[in-house]
């Protein structure tokens, strides 16, 4: 099979589909395999070490997407790319179409096959988002607590705290891989946390972090309580497949303190705060009811070199069964079809767009 690798263009975007070693594993297997020139660069991999393991330099991304049957990206098709994909085309990569009805109609014209990496399940989880998701959540705690810091607007507080200054309230909505991992950075830090989550096994594993996490259900009167009081409120909050839900009102935003931080990483679904709306990094933030928000779609792209590792190891299984093209005898990526044939697919968008 013809795979191909176009370069990333979200701004600032620095994460390549596949790193070099896993293209060799796919030229050994016999496949051709298509980079656009510099993809790989922002990742710290150079044209010459993909030239060295086999793989073909192609100019732009025109050519990658002319000769690729399947098309492996990292973020969703973006700016001029959609109109470049074609009917016969398998396109692998994260695409949150729940929450760009603009893309989705794209995507349908193109009668492209989309497989997203965020609706493939399997026992475990999701296993391509997960490494993502790990990234985001450590992430959303290191950018919140800068962000804190009187020089970047915030209300000038320490996480941690200190002898006679108390710790930073740290509260987190979903307990799941984004929000596991933020709560551990911040208990790490040594902030009051607390995690709103539904599920007790979650509940559970997020107490024994320590004695200054609480973890509890999320009844509306407990969570308002814990987010007026909050420094630091991260959202992390999924649906598979479909819109994040509101959790947050903007009215509940106006009465936290100002100065006070969110950082929603449920944005790429739509934000589970009302008063969330996506941004990239070249304008991480915006102000709204005096709180600073940070709601980029791609965070992991802040740390491109690590994540594409991360990224590349976790899709290795699915791809050599796409490449084989025995994919829809496969159950993971079967269920993972979001459109095909110029028809929604995927259960959730095919009811939040019929």
């Amino acid at each position: 099979m013809r795979i191909g690798i176009p370069k990333e263009i979200k701004p600032l975007e620095g994460r390549v589909g596949l790193v070099p070693e896993a293209c060799a594993d796919f030229v050994r297997a016999g496949h051709q395999v298509m980079l656009e020139t510099g993809a790989g660069v922002a990742s710290g991999y150079s044209d010459e070490r993909y030239r060295q393991l086999g793989v073909e330099l192609l100019p732009d991304a025109a050519a990658v997407y002319e000769r690729a049957e399947l098309v492996v990206k990292v973020k969703e098709p973006y700016g001029p790319e959609p109109e470049m994909l074609s009917r016969d085309q398998l396109l692998f990569c994260f695409l949150h179409l729940a929450a760009n009805e603009t893309l989705t109609r794209q995507l349908l014209a193109s009668g492209a096959t989309g497989i997203a990496f965020e609706t493939l399940a399997d026992a475990s989880g999701l296993p391509i988002l997960a490494p993502m998701s790990d990234i985001a959540g450590r992430l959303s705690v290191m950018i919140g607590a800068n962000l804190l810091h009187r020089p970047a607007g915030g209300k000038g507080i320490l996480l941690g705290g200190l002898p006679a200054a108390p710790r930073g309230k740290v509260v987190i909505l979903g307990g799941g891989q984004a929000g596991g991992n933020a709560a551990r950075v911040a208990a790490a830090l040594g902030a009051q946390v607390t995690v709103f989550d539904r599920q007790r096994d979650s509940m559970l594993q997020l107490r024994e972090l320590g004695s200054h996490v609480t973890a509890l259900y999320p009844y509306a009167e407990s969570l308002a309580k814990a987010v007026a009081k909050a420094d630091l409120l991260v959202g992390a909050v999924l649906i598979r497949g479909a819109k994040a839900p509101k959790l947050v009102s903007r009215d509940l935003v106006a009465r936290m303190q100002p100065g006070s931080v969110i950082v929603d990483i449920s944005v790429d679904q739509g934000g589970c705060i009302e008063t969330t709306r996506p941004t990239d990094y070249s304008t991480p933030t915006y102000e709204e009811e005096g709180v600073i928000h940070f709601a980029v779609t791609n965070m992991p792209g802040a740390v491109p070199r690590s994540a594409s590792q991360a990224l590349s190891a976790a899709m290795i299984p699915y791809l050599h069964a796409l490449s084989a093209g025995g994919w829809r005898e496969h159950p993971q990526l079967a269920q993972a079809v979001n459109v095909a044939d110029g028809q929604i697919v995927y259960p959730a968008l095919r009811e939040q767009y019929s």
